[in-house]
């Protein structure tokens, strides 16, 4: 009993501080900050290459967290916890993409457009990826964000199976139709210049 003891008389479980669902919170909410610290930059990198606007893709990365936040207790463990959030951003950016508010957005933000570009020449860094990226931004969603994930993100097949919820062989499937598709537009571009 003693050693139940705080001075003053009384016990941990009476101190506010260490009731079990104070800790409980407060453990939860570091270990949260702690994910966001480390993951925020990369989910927001992806939603800039998935939607190509950054004031729309910096909204989507909040709104990943929070869903997070919220159904963090749902979160059951089948996969790692970043394949989990790089899901929520891949199903957030298809609903905006969606969305009218991205047919209204789209239209008005050239500006953060040519701003996301730039993130893309930070990332690409060679003229010819660069090239290659707007390549890909020309693709159906589907085999953007497949060849986005594949190979700037540099995922495993499995991984993105997890995110995007299908099969690894379906992600092969995809992959190579997006190779092709990006292969048939890069002779397009070569004939307009010939």
């Amino acid at each position: 009993m003693y050693l139940n003891r705080e001075k003053g008389g009384r016990t941990l479980e009476q101190n506010h501080l260490w009731t079990g669902g104070a800790v409980l919170n407060q453990t939860r909410d570091a270990a949260f900050e702690q994910l966001m610290q480390t993951q925020m930059a990369r989910v927001y990198r992806l939603c800039c290459w998935l939607v190509k606007d950054r004031t729309a893709a910096e909204d989507i990365t909040q709104e990943v967290f929070l869903k997070a936040y919220k159904h963090l207790s749902a979160f059951r463990g089948d996969s790692r916890i970043e394949t989990w959030l790089y899901r929520i951003a891949v199903n957030e950016s298809k609903r905006y993409l969606r969305s009218g508010l991205f047919r209204k957005r789209f239209s008005v933000t050239q500006a953060n457009r040519e701003a996301c570009a730039d993130i893309e020449s930070e990332v690409v860094q060679k003229d010819e990826r660069a090239a290659l990226s707007r390549l890909i931004d020309r693709l159906p969603f589907r085999h953007k964000q497949v060849l986005i994930l594949h190979y700037y993100e540099e995922l495993r097949a499995e991984t993105i199976a997890e995110i995007l919820g299908i099969t690894p062989g379906a992600v092969y499937t995809r992959l190579h139709r997006a190779r092709e598709k990006v292969k048939a537009l890069m002779r397009k571009e070569e004939e307009r210049w010939i």
